[in-house]
């Protein structure tokens, strides 16, 4: 997706950021991948895409390729799958880490593709509309390059559904209520919303599975939720002063005692074009 397309945010603008920042966001996308809750969320996303042998896939905001390279195992050599970034940087990157599986690896706008009309037989598109300006535009183009009973599989996160517990309520509300601040209405639901713009743009067989992601102590819950990180940033919180410091001292105390508890829902939802 273009910058212009996207909301102004370090993974949406990656390539507008520092080497240091774009190598440091890269090894975060990596990181989640490998996180055992985001295996969990792509291996039900998988089941309910079936990529069949043969089949030609595009991954709509692929990042560093990984689940391109997955989607190639199952279509084999006689399939293909396009891995389609907005960031050149990251396309770089996942031409790096290319296994040599029948992957094609390209830039460009997933709003605005130059892919051709009816050309794939599904499109996987994970944790990318949140960012996009206009997720209903996205889709329509995910929409325009499938072919007619192909498949749309859609994978992103109902951020209004993320919890904690083991810290003080208070303190996890205001944590929770200045992340919320950051991100428009629409984006904050926007896994829950996924099976509405389905249904909407008049998709069939449309099925929606939330997966509640648990994390049970405060590393793993690092590797996916910002807020529990404590490299990122002092000055990305936007929180009063003293929140930031109060916050971590209240999780790391429970980390200590085992209790800590975090759970965030993530949306996989597909659709047949009709």
């Amino acid at each position: 997706m273009k910058p212009a397309q996207m909301e102004r945010t370090p993974f949406a603008d990656l390539d507008s950021q520092p080497s240091e920042m774009t190598a440091m966001l890269l090894a975060a996308l990596e990181a989640m991948g490998r996180h055992p809750e985001i295996r969990r969320v792509r291996q039900t996303a998988m089941q309910a895409m079936r990529p069949q042998p043969g089949e030609r896939l595009l991954d709509a905001g692929s990042g560093a390729g990984d689940v391109a390279r997955w989607l190639a195992t199952a279509v084999g050599s006689a399939g293909e799958v396009v891995a389609l970034d907005s960031s050149a940087a990251t396309i770089a990157a996942a031409v790096q880490r290319h296994d040599g599986s029948n992957v094609r690896y390209m830039t460009g706008d997933v709003s605005a593709m130059t892919l051709p009309s009816d050309s794939f037989d599904g499109v996987w598109c994970e944790r990318v509309l949140q960012h996009v300006t206009d997720a209903d535009a996205a889709l329509d183009e995910m929409i325009r390059v499938t072919r007619p009973g192909g498949r749309v599989c859609l994978v992103d996160t109902d951020w209004e559904s993320l919890a904690f517990d083991g810290v003080p309520a208070r303190l996890a509300g205001t944590v929770v209520t200045h992340m919320h601040g950051r991100l428009t209405p629409w984006k904050r639901d926007m896994g829950r919303t996924l099976r509405r713009r389905l249904i909407s743009a008049g998709l069939g067989d449309v099925t929606a599975t939330p997966v509640t992601c648990v994390f049970g102590d405060p590393a793993s819950a690092a590797v996916v939720l910002p807020m529990v990180n404590p490299i990122v940033p002092e000055e990305a919180w936007a929180t009063p002063p003293g929140v930031r410091d109060e916050w971590f001292s209240y999780v790391d105390a429970a980390g200590a005692r085992g209790d800590f508890l975090a759970i965030l829902t993530i949306w996989v939802v597909t659709g047949r074009v009709v």
